[in-house]
């Protein structure tokens, strides 16, 4: 399954801690047992045939299974085990989580922070249960993954009170090119929403300084270092009082929804479906958006569940 998921024998042979020849001699022995290449090298890839597809599925399938039934037997409460992207984490999971908690105190929940580009595979290694944050897509090798989403942010391009361009009307992003870009943990990527604002525009990498947290990265940003996109509920009370202006950049708000991504029914415990039950009510709505200084919940949008 991990020579699957990463296309590669070498990666994988990383990944386990093992040898090359390891892994090589572990597929071939698969090879022998179901009378099939499993992959076969296209263009300096590997490229699974129906079989090694079927069998990767299969395998994820088996080792989910096994790592529920220890989680199971061994633990009398097994932790609800969560994955968030750092923005999410910072902003919304640790008031969302504790609202929850509030209905189920008999869940544990462990929270993991990833970056985007991780998500799918830590669902599809069954090494999380739920994921907050961006929708995660169905991998080629894993189950499918049902993404539905619950609230709606937007992105705003803030500054310091006395930056050259507050005040200003319809400013081009072409104007802030040169200026240096605050963001937070793996906001530079590009499958983010910033990472994307930024590649759109032609800023360049070295015009960008990230930070262990987003609080950091709007503090410098407060101290005149540089602007940075900021989810606009999250900083209301900066901008009432004076701390931070939101500049008006085309383009901007940039919206987005923040989506609850799950495995299908029967790969799910009572715990997942009490949490993914439990983001799309107004209680945790109220919860996430309680940091934004005073703004009704009925500002933002809610979203229900797609039929």
């Amino acid at each position: 399954m991990t020579v699957a998921r990463l296309g590669s024998v070498k990666e994988a042979a990383k990944a386990l801690n093992v040898s090359e020849p390891a892994v090589s001699g572990a597929v071939g022995a698969l090879r022998r047992e179901f009378g099939d290449a499993l992959y076969v090298r296209a263009g300096g890839v590997i490229e699974l045939t129906p079989g090694g597809r079927q069998l990767a599925r299969a395998a994820g399938e088996i080792l989910g299974l096994a790592d529920d039934t220890r989680r199971s037997v061994g633990e009398a409460h097994p932790a609800l085990r969560v994955a968030a992207t750092p923005s999410f984490a910072e902003f919304a999971a640790g008031p969302l989580l504790h609202a929850f908690k509030q209905h189920h105190r008999q869940i544990d929940v462990e929270l993991q922070v990833a970056r985007r580009r991780e998500l799918a595979d830590l669902m599809a290694d069954r090494r999380v249960d739920i994921v907050l944050g961006p929708p995660v897509a169905s991998t080629t090798t894993g189950p499918e993954i049902e993404a539905e989403p619950f609230l709606r942010y937007g992105l705003v391009v803030v500054a310091a009170p006395r930056h050259t361009l507050a005040g200003s009307r319809g400013v081009a992003p072409a104007a802030l090119v040169g200026t240096p870009w605050l963001l937070g943990p793996f906001e530079a990527d590009s499958d983010t929403d910033t990472g994307a604002f930024l590649a759109r525009q032609s800023i360049a990498g070295a015009r960008t300084r990230a930070y262990p947290n987003f609080a950091a990265a709007l503090a410098q940003t407060a101290a005149g270092r540089g602007v940075t996109l900021a989810v606009a509920h999250t900083i209301r009370d900066e901008l009432d009082r004076g701390a931070l202006v939101e500049l008006d950049v085309r383009g901007t708000p940039i919206t987005g929804l923040w989506y609850v991504s799950v495995l299908p029914p029967e790969h799910r415990t009572p715990s997942v479906d009490a949490l993914r039950e439990f983001v799309a009510t107004p209680e945790a709505a109220k919860a996430m958006l309680a940091r934004a200084g005073g703004v009704p919940a009925e500002r933002f949008v809610q979203m229900g569940r797609w039929s």
